[in-house]
């Protein structure tokens, strides 16, 4: 088992890069062998089939390891853009995709030899915040491996039916539900109240459900069941005191299974995770007995076994159970950490 840190410089702190443990170490060593000093780590995929295969996002481009991480190479994206998502195609792993800032999706059909800018991948400017809207994930529907979606930060999402060639507006229904319902409304640095429904973060789609799409924006998690056109709150806050939602994932192991990464806001002193087991209907915190001192960030469930599962603070504590919950530890990345954005295992 390996799991996978990465760290920027975007909020804060001194340190960024790409860090990484092993079972049964303790520490946590960071990654050179090619990247960049310095670099901002935004974004971790590791081949699904291919443990040894790991790529990182960052703020100067996309970066692939071969061994494990021993040793990278920056692959051929442009590099005007900054990448903060990667997604491997799950049926076609020589197809990648990667989300950019400023808003775009790249694709790759040679395993990462060459990339090519979609075009239209891009959404209506509802919002202007203090930085470029970004791609923060992208994902496939099992059942339709032409069907991609997108969650922007901050512009909602976007939906590809032709993968990728065309794109069309998802978030039209999230502005609605804001200007309908007044406790879904926030505003923090742009001159509109639907900024909040517009900030998402990730977004999954399962086997469980083909067209049912959970998205995790700063208002909660919410779901579309017939492929982005509508959403539903899902309600989360009536399981959590704290309904701000980062990171969402569907089980590798089990299609009904979601994890969900939540906390007060983006900038706090507390975080936890929760699974739900039936699809999204109700949730239960599975962190307990840990405390995360800074919003919970990302998580990851290891890809052969389904009770190992870790999730990161933004101020660098990961924490990992090997039980399904039953008891956690916890390790700290290096002083200076304070701006965890992706953890992966393999």
């Amino acid at each position: 088992m390996t799991i996978y840190v990465g760290v920027a410089r975007r909020t804060g702190g001194t340190v960024s890069g790409v860090f990484r443990q092993k079972t049964g170490d303790s520490a946590w060593e960071m990654l050179g062998g090619g990247l960049p000093a310095g670099i901002h780590a935004q974004a971790i995929t590791v081949h699904p089939t291919n443990p040894n295969i790991v790529y990182v996002g960052a703020g100067d481009g996309l970066y692939r390891s071969n061994d494990a991480g021993n040793h990278w190479a920056r692959l051929n994206t442009p590099a005007d853009l900054q990448i903060w998502s990667v997604l491997v195609h799950p049926t076609n792993h020589r197809t990648l995709f990667a989300g950019t800032s400023p808003v775009g999706v790249l694709r790759s059909d040679d395993a990462g030899e060459t990339w090519r800018k979609l075009p239209n991948a891009k959404q209506p400017d509802r919002v202007k915040m203090a930085f470029p809207c970004r791609v923060m994930r992208l994902s496939i529907d099992p059942a339709f491996p032409d069907h991609i979606y997108a969650a922007l930060e901050v512009g909602g999402a976007m939906r590809s039916l032709d993968g990728g060639e065309t794109w069309n507006d998802c978030a039209a229904e999230l502005v609605n539900l804001a200007e309908r319902n007044p406790h879904l409304r926030s505003r923090l640095q742009s001159d509109t109240e639907n900024e909040g429904m517009l900030d998402a973060h990730a977004l999954c789609v399962s086997a469980a459900k083909p067209d049912t799409v959970f998205l995790a924006v700063r208002m909660g998690v919410f779901k579309s069941t017939d492929a982005g056109a509508t959403w539903h709150d899902v309600r989360v806050g009536r399981f959590s005191p704290l309904t701000y939602a980062r990171d969402i994932r569907v089980s590798p192991h089990d299609p009904k299974t979601l994890f969900a990464c939540l906390s007060p806001a983006a900038a706090s002193q507390d975080g936890s995770l929760y699974r739900s087991r039936d699809f999204g209907e109700t949730w239960q915190r599975l962190d307990r007995g840990v405390k995360a001192r800074a919003t919970m960030m990302a998580v990851a469930q290891d890809p052969r076994d389904a009770k190992s599962i870790s999730c990161a603070s933004r101020c660098g504590q990961v924490f990992s159970t090997a039980d399904d919950g039953a008891t956690w530890n916890e390790t700290l990345l290096p002083d200076g950490v304070h701006d965890v954005y992706a953890i992966a295992r393999a």
